[in-house]
């Protein structure tokens, strides 16, 4: 019986873990507002929430963010 009750948990948590994995998603664009909107509508597809985690600018701007379930 012990035996089964740690097998049981063990499946459970590791459902949890694999249900809250974050995706790192990235997009380039002319302006940070065009960048962040990117990633906004993304987001909104994927019915998730964003943080922004990084950002450059060259000639375009590049931004990265994580996209929270």
């Amino acid at each position: 019986m012990k035996n089964f009750k740690s097998a049981l948990i063990i499946t459970v948590l590791s459902a949890v873990s694999f249900g809250s994995f974050a995706q790192s998603i990235s997009v380039t664009g002319s302006t940070l507002d065009d960048a962040e909107s990117q990633i906004a509508q993304k987001a909104k597809q994927a019915g998730a929430g964003y943080k922004v985690t990084g950002s450059s600018a060259g000639n375009q701007i590049r931004m990265t963010a994580t996209l929270l379930k």
